[in-house]
């Protein structure tokens, strides 16, 4: 049986993956074999050497010690796309708000308490200090073309404005869900200036920390409406705060307030609620659960950050995982192990990314508990382990 420590609260729809005949869950565990957990920080745990692979239920892991479990051999996979409705919809969300003055209007309408009689005049006197365009008939430039990208700019389409896409590293699967009605943007330039909103998708790294700055600020449309759902470090404060004094940016609506952010005029900041629908849980806690599943019982990886994605169906009586440092002659001295003990290899599959490669390797029969010991002690291997196909 398979054990299974949860952090956080996790959807029993997730968890119901998870056959209670071959699972063990609990949040309170010694030794698990994985990990399920939503933001809890893990930097501040002594991670057990029986754990095999961590899920997050989400697609941030900046609350994991990533590099760390690469060192150990520990796969940690996350769910992208699985919330991506509930963040499309509250991006949707923001178009209108960024428009129509809406929070503002409410607070105002709140503030007449007390007027009596009085209120449907003064709503009426005072209805036109809140006016705002308009979506209809605007340009909205997407940037980053992933699952939530693409439900944006899709979705935003159908609500009856001109949309134009840019992403240099979109993906064939992104490019199947993709409007043909999408204009293609020349480069990040062209789309800036010619845009009435902007809705940002990209990741946060260290090549696009900041990379909306006062240059860009100066290519984009002025008035333009900027929306960003995707992280806060993509936008740098100071420079934003300039842009909008000079109305460069009508409005900023991002779902990463900060305190600069907060003292600032013309400033939208909701409280990181993309995801914060039980659907989200739901999908996000299936998907983490199915692919935990997944590579504990089959040795599949699938939405890994540390590892390549690699998967393939059993084809023989045994399976053999290898992860390994991703250098020259590797697979030469694995299958050289298997060779030398007579092992017949039905099938292989290797893949790598970046400094790291996995390795899946069905055989015919079985492996003696020495020679899995000497695959382990080859130069470069991070884990070897079997699993007895079904």
């Amino acid at each position: 049986m398979f054990k299974i420590k949860t952090y956080n609260k996790i959807s029993t729809k997730g968890l119901d993956q998870l056959p209670r005949d071959d699972y063990e869950v609990s949040s309170e565990m010694a030794h698990p074999d994985g990990i399920i957990l939503r933001s809890y920080n893990l930097h501040d745990e002594s991670i057990p050497e029986t754990v095999m692979a961590i899920a997050r239920a989400g697609a941030g892991v900046n609350n994991i010690p990533v590099d760390n479990c690469t060192q150990k051999g520990i796969v940690v996979f996350n769910t992208p796309g699985a919330n991506a409705n509930g963040v499309k919809e509250l991006v949707l969300c923001a178009l209108f708000l960024s428009s129509r003055k809406i929070i503002d209007g409410v607070s105002w309408a709140k503030s007449l308490v007390g007027k009596g009689d009085e209120v449907p005049k003064l709503v009426e006197k005072g209805k036109k200090q809140f006016a705002g365009p308009e979506i209809a008939g605007k340009t909205l430039g997407v940037i980053g073309l992933g699952a939530i990208g693409v439900g944006v700019a899709n979705d935003a389409y159908d609500l009856g404005m001109n949309v134009i896409g840019f992403d240099p590293f979109l993906s064939v699967e992104s490019a199947w869900g993709l409007s043909r009605n999408i204009a293609k943007a020349i480069s990040l330039d062209d789309l800036l200036s010619k845009s009435d909103y902007l809705s940002i998708h990209a990741p946060l790294t260290d090549e696009t920390k900041g990379m909306f700055n006062k240059e860009r600020f100066s290519v984009m449309k002025p008035g333009i409406r900027l929306l960003n759902f995707a992280r806060g470090g993509l936008v740098n404060n100071a420079d934003l705060k300039e842009a909008l004094e000079k109305e460069i940016v009508k409005c900023y609506v991002t779902d990463f307030p900060d305190e600069d952010l907060l003292k600032m005029d013309n400033v939208i900041g909701v409280p990181h609620l993309g995801a914060s629908t039980p659907e989200s849980e739901d999908n996000c806690a299936i998907m983490a659960a199915r692919q935990i599943k997944n590579y504990i019982e089959c040795g599949n990886v699938v939405n890994s950050v540390n590892f390549p994605d690699c998967e393939m169906a059993f084809t023989g009586d045994l399976r053999i995982i290898v992860m390994n440092q991703n250098i020259p002659a590797m697979v030469q001295k694995i299958t050289g192990v298997l060779a030398d003990r007579d092992v017949n290899i039905s099938n292989m599959l290797n893949r790598h990314q970046e400094d790291h490669a996995y390795n899946i390797i069905d055989i015919e029969g079985n492996i003696s508990d020495d020679a899995l010991d000497e695959l382990r002690n080859i130069d470069g291997v991070i884990m070897a382990r079997t699993i007895k196909c079904k």
